[in-house]
């Protein structure tokens, strides 16, 4: 599978490269860069040049976006040298006049990529195009063998349909042993920059996980190789993907990197193998189980247990009705959690659920591995499958999701409440104090009154931020963290979980 550029086309942009390397990247000397770029580029190449930096201009603007306030009729502002932008035309006049450096390099790095393309592409033609083996892919072939050929495709056909309205988020994971969890890391970045996709990898020698964005046609092709791959084809199908609306600009940037686990857990793999998981269930014998659960008329007193094994913020917008929800903050507190409350699930039927299947593969096992419950469960391909089978089921409210977007909606219940008013609401943004990462659920009416932060110590940060505008060491613990248990304690006999929205304000 050779990529796309064609082998004319190499000479000329390895030529336009080697024209960039005396040029001082790091320097300010340069008045115009754009100017002295051009200048060093023959007819042959402007084409190239000018598509580079279009698209470095573009990608330049794209990380000084900002999700614009609920109220808007816009989804995004933009951030810049502390200015706020409300409209293109502004942000892209000033992008254009103060940051020409950056934009510079920005296009000598596209235009280095592209060259990098063209070289493998020409290589590879005197290699032996044949299928590597599995046992020889990582050891013996160029990342350049599997790229995804976009030869038939135009640039603007790649990277147009990025918007949320236009492009595509895909969600999935893989657990199997991978012996070169470094080549892996190489060749997914490669990969994805190949398909201008943005989003996070992890690898590690356990699997992989990834959440990606870009043009639908990007993620189509980014699956088929992922299916095609001799590591994982036969550990990974179709329906393992998810897919939901959303594409690169969701993501700040694109992150692949190598780990012990493809999801914290804060156990190593070698302890608790993903290969002793629970029993799965498809979305519709799940939704049998949870029925049935539900149906009964005393769930205090059932031996079965409908675990989220999520985050406290994400159940708080939407879970399973009659659900035990950790009120936990991180999933490398769940074991914590499992070993506190191991009386809760003695003898227990457990039915495990998260977003897309991946934490409960080893939250099952470590469940599963303390000896106690009668049978242990998990939703296969998580609320995400269920949710596309069962819309109008028995998980109510909004589904968490890590990228910009904080939440998807499969159907119209509001389970969560504004943390100021207690109006309903399930529209997260981040605390309005910098230094706090802490997501706030504040409907408009009380962002119009200035409460925007996640509690009132953080409330009383930005205004002394405001005040003094040189101080920058705030801790990131805030109040609404620090009064909560790291790991509580479940009362052994659990009061059934309250199905109005109005009473499901905390988790």
């Amino acid at each position: 599978m050779p990529s796309s550029a064609s082998p004319d086309q190499g000479d000329d942009l390895e030529a336009c490269v080697l024209r960039f390397s005396d040029l001082d990247l790091k320097g300010t000397s340069l008045i115009n860069p754009s100017s002295r770029l051009k200048a060093e580029l023959d007819i042959s190449t402007k084409k190239k040049y000018s598509f580079a930096k279009k698209k470095a201009f573009a990608l330049l603007v794209k990380t000084k976006e900002v999700p614009a306030p609920p109220f808007e009729c816009k989804e995004k502002w933009w951030k810049c040298c502390q200015q706020l932008f409300t409209d293109q035309t502004s942000i892209h006049r000033h992008v254009a006049t103060q940051h020409a450096n950056e934009i510079c390099q920005e296009t000598v790095s596209v235009l280095k990529q592209l060259a990098a393309t063209s070289s493998t592409s020409k290589n590879l033609k005197s290699t032996d195009k044949s299928n590597p083996r599995k046992e020889d892919l990582t050891r013996n072939y160029e990342l350049s063998a599997w790229l995804p050929d976009i030869s038939c495709f135009s640039p603007d056909e790649l990277i147009s349909g990025q918007g949320s309205d236009e492009g595509e988020v895909l969600l999935y994971y893989c657990y199997c042993d991978l012996e070169d969890p470094d080549w892996i890391c190489a060749w997914q970045t490669a990969l994805c920059q190949h398909l201008h996709l943005t989003g996070k990898v992890r690898i590690a020698t356990e699997g992989i996980n990834g959440t990606v964005g870009g043009s639908k046609l990007a993620t189509r092709l980014y699956m088929e190789i992922m299916l095609s791959c001799p590591l994982f084809k036969d550990h990974l199908c179709k329906d393992d993907f998810k897919t939901s609306k959303g594409g690169a600009c969701c993501f700040p940037e694109l992150r692949v990197g190598v780990f012990e686990e493809i999801v914290p857990m804060g156990i190593s793999p070698k302890k608790v193998s993903y290969k002793k998981p629970g029993i799965h269930l498809s979305p519709g014998e799940f939704h049998k189980e949870v029925e049935k659960y539900l149906s009964q008329a005393n769930q205090e007193q059932s031996d079965t247990i409908l675990l989220d094994c999520r985050n406290f913020y994400e159940s708080k917008i939407g879970r399973f009705q009659g659900c035990l929800a950790p009120d936990i903050r991180k999933f490398s507190y769940f074991p914590s959690y499992v070993d506190k409350n191991l009386e809760l699930f003695k003898e227990k039927r457990v039915l495990m659920y998260c977003t897309g299947g991946i934490r409960c593969e080893r939250g099952s096992a470590y469940l599963k591995a303390k000896g106690v419950c009668k049978e242990v469960f998990q939703l296969k391909g998580g609320i995400h499958k269920y949710l596309e089978e069962f819309p109008d089921g028995f998980y109510k409210g909004k589904l968490f999701v890590f990228d910009e977007r904080y939440a998807l909606s499969f159907n119209s219940d509001i389970v969560s409440e504004c943390s100021y008013c207690g109006a309903p609401w399930d529209q997260y943004r981040l605390c309005s104090t910098p230094q706090c990462r802490q997501l706030v659920l504040t409907c408009p009416s009380c962002q119009g009154q200035g409460f925007t932060a996640c509690c009132v110590t953080c409330q009383d940060k930005r205004s002394r931020q405001a005040a003094s505008p040189g101080q920058s060491g705030f801790k990131e613990e805030c109040e609404c963290t620090a009064r909560r248990p790291r790991v509580p304690r479940e009362p052994l006999q659990r009061e059934r979980r309250p199905s109005s929205p109005r009473a499901q304000a905390e988790c």
